[in-house]
């Protein structure tokens, strides 16, 4: 089952999701507040996505901001800061896609479009 991690009161969020029902595409939505990927769910989507660690980071975030993470993220270890993803879904980017075995982290159309194999 693909699943839509997702905050209700994210604009991004709700225009990925109006994207994917326009596109066909069915999918369990996952509130990120509420059900926070835990650091092992955060580990095995940066594996997948072959992204790096900082990308699932939402760094526009308040909280973000105020915990000053842009400062204290390179002197903290991977295993660090996937637990600290773990501990709030507001310092998640999001949404997050898991499409098959593709994870797609914020929503930029073009790259949703490809990774959905549809033609630009």
């Amino acid at each position: 089952m693909n699943v839509l991690i997702a905050y209700d009161r994210c604009s991004t969020c709700k225009r990925a999701e109006d994207f994917l029902k326009a596109q066909g595409v069915s999918f369990q939505k996952r509130p990120i507040k509420e059900e926070n990927p835990t650091a092992k769910e955060i580990h095995e989507m940066r594996e997948r996505s072959g992204l790096p660690l900082k990308r699932f980071f939402n760094t526009s975030g308040l909280l973000y901001k105020s915990m000053n993470l842009k400062d204290k993220l390179p002197d903290m270890s991977e295993e660090e800061q996937e637990q600290l993803l773990s501990t709030d879904g507001m310092l998640v980017k999001r949404p997050i896609f898991l499409y098959g075995e593709k994870v797609l982290v914020g929503f930029k159309e073009k790259e949703w479009l490809l990774a959905l194999g549809k033609s630009i």
